[in-house]
């Protein structure tokens, strides 16, 4: 499941590091075109030339090096990848990612991930044990950062203890299950929206809300990373998609956004409507700014088109239909209600009373309710981490829904 992925390996400051030159060849074996970018410290550990000699690419090190190139190196290096696996992973390098510090080459290049991130912790037994040390990778985990390792056994140091790296053998045989597990959807089509509408109320007013398009960005992420054709029509957001399996389509109203989803739907096999779209929009809008001088301003409005139910009135069979509920009172009640009168398969729900939720933030608490009568309440957890279990929800459904 690796041929043909592009992999890149990050290598840190641990004796450990002689392992990754095993675990670039496996990767090379299976298919994959793999780079490397490795610390000024692994360096001690393991050369450039023997890097570069079994990945076939040059070795990225230095992140003030002048190069030929025009891009950036750490951000052309993360859009390109399909999955970064960091072995050795050390408490250093561990402590800057869950802090957001990027002061080289390979921590600068992973907060510009977008893509599944692998690390494999190597170091002594107390740095493991140090609170300091659990929290980080707590953290990192909470951010979808996935952990593999570390055993228990003889150390650098001399001592026996938890600290020690995976064998190369396991981390490339988990990142392979991987991908054979999330590569799922190839041959899919999806259809996401994101982000608000604004509805003109003159040529500088509008009415909006404080949606970010991050949820339904992660969402466009995660399928197109398990493989799918993603059309995401997003409203206005200064979010960039990153995969190449990612159609982009930009709107700025509820209007636009339905006569692209009706374009769309027809051939999608998964549609998922995240968006945050205007109930109402007004009846005209005004040719010119409209001037300050009376005491009260009335706008009359009138309904937008309900996308959601219009989709879910077109449903083909094989299609799985996803909504989103946001809601402050009665949340499961108004939610069922919507999964039955918008005609569809799965109801996200969100509530505004939950601290850490809804609009402008990073992280998300979502109950999924399916037309079977399923609810799964999930955890307070970053906005790609809810992404991977909505999409999970998704497929399983889908599944399901085949064997009956």
């Amino acid at each position: 499941m690796c041929k043909d992925l592009h992999i890149v390996i990050g290598i840190t400051g641990g004796i450990a590091a002689y392992k990754s030159l095993s675990l670039i060849r496996l990767f090379k074996k299976a298919g994959a075109e793999v780079r490397v970018v490795a610390t000024p410290h692994a360096l001690e550990f393991v050369t450039p030339l023997t890097l570069q000699t079994l990945s076939q690419n040059s070795v990225y090190t230095d992140l003030f090096a002048t190069t030929e190139k025009v891009d950036v190196e750490h951000i052309s290096l993360a859009e390109w990848a399909d999955a970064v696996v960091v072995a050795p992973a050390t408490a250093n390098l561990i402590g800057k990612y869950a802090n957001g510090i990027a002061d080289d080459a390979l921590s600068t290049m992973l907060l510009a991930c977008a893509c599944p991130v692998f690390m494999a912790p190597a170091m002594n037994k107390n740095m493991l044990a140090h609170p300091a040390v659990q929290e980080n990778l707590q953290t990192l985990q909470k951010r979808g950062v996935l952990l593999i390792g570390p055993d228990a056994g003889f150390l650098a140091c001399g001592t026996t203890g938890e600290g020690r790296m995976k064998e190369p053998e396991e981390i490339f045989s988990t990142v392979q299950e991987f991908f054979a597990k999330n590569l799922t959807l190839n041959g899919k089509r999806a259809l996401v929206t994101a982000g608000p509408t604004y509805e003109p109320i003159d040529p500088v007013r509008f009415i909006g809300n404080h949606s970010s398009g991050l949820m339904g960005f992660a969402l466009a992420e995660t399928l197109a990373r398990r493989g799918a054709q993603v059309t995401l029509v997003t409203g206005p957001t200064h979010l960039k998609s990153q995969n190449p399996l990612i159609e982009r389509v930009d709107v700025k109203t509820a209007a636009q956004m339905l006569e692209a989803c009706q374009r769309v739907a027809p051939t999608a096999d998964i549609i998922i409507m995240s968006a945050a779209v205007a109930d109402y929009t007004p009846e005209t809008v005004a040719p010119e700014k409209i001037k300050k001088n009376d005491a009260s301003l009335v706008l009359n409005l009138k309904k937008t088109t309900d996308i959601l139910a219009t989709l879910g009135r077109q449903k083909t069979e094989n299609q799985c239909i996803v909504g989103f509920a946001l809601e402050t009172e009665h949340e499961e009640a108004n939610a069922l209600a919507k999964l039955k009168n918008k005609n569809a398969d799965l109801i996200v729900l969100n509530s505004l009373r939950n601290e850490g939720a809804g609009f402008q933030c990073s992280t998300n608490r979502v109950t999924i309710l399916d037309r079977n009568g399923n609810k799964v309440e999930g955890d307070l957890k970053d906005k790609t981490q809810v992404a991977e279990d909505i999409v999970t929800y998704v497929i399983d459904y889908m599944n399901n829904k085949k064997s009956l």
